[in-house]
């Protein structure tokens, strides 16, 4: 007897989960009602470079970045990896669709990458800087 009446691969389909999250406001260490959209996408990039990859069991093993292993390397070698890092790491993000003009500066022991994320919502200039890498 061949079983019917169960779901086939076909009738399976992905839904796009909403963008709505809680509004941190950074200046007072509070959070303040709730944001969507582009704003949502911001937090969130902030969120995610803010976060060390595998440090905090809360999340899951593709969320943050990794800086930890950049110290001590030489310039050439932290440009192209700070720059993949920060990519590899934003794209984990569905709502975000690509890093885009990335640029990174070596000053002393700190490097400063500066990029726009292209988003669903809309895109936007950001940076990310990290001490003590050189």
């Amino acid at each position: 007897m061949i079983p019917t009446g169960g779901m086939t691969n076909a009738a399976l389909q992905q839904s796009q989960q909403p963008s709505r999250t809680y509004r941190i406001d950074l200046e007072n260490g509070r959070i303040v009602g709730t944001t969507d959209g582009l704003e949502a996408v911001k937090q969130a990039v902030y969120k995610i470079l803010g976060t060390e990859r595998f440090e905090y069991l809360i999340y899951g093993p593709d969320y943050g970045s990794e800086y930890g292993s950049l110290i001590g390397g030489n310039s050439a070698l932290i440009r192209a990896e700070l720059a993949r890092r920060i990519s590899e790491a934003l794209l984990q993000d569905d709502r975000i669709t690509e890093v885009q003009e990335m640029k990174v500066t070596i000053t002393g022991d700190s490097a400063l990458a500066e990029f726009t994320v292209v988003s669903q919502y809309g895109s936007y200039q950001t940076e990310k800087g990290v001490s003590g890498v050189v």
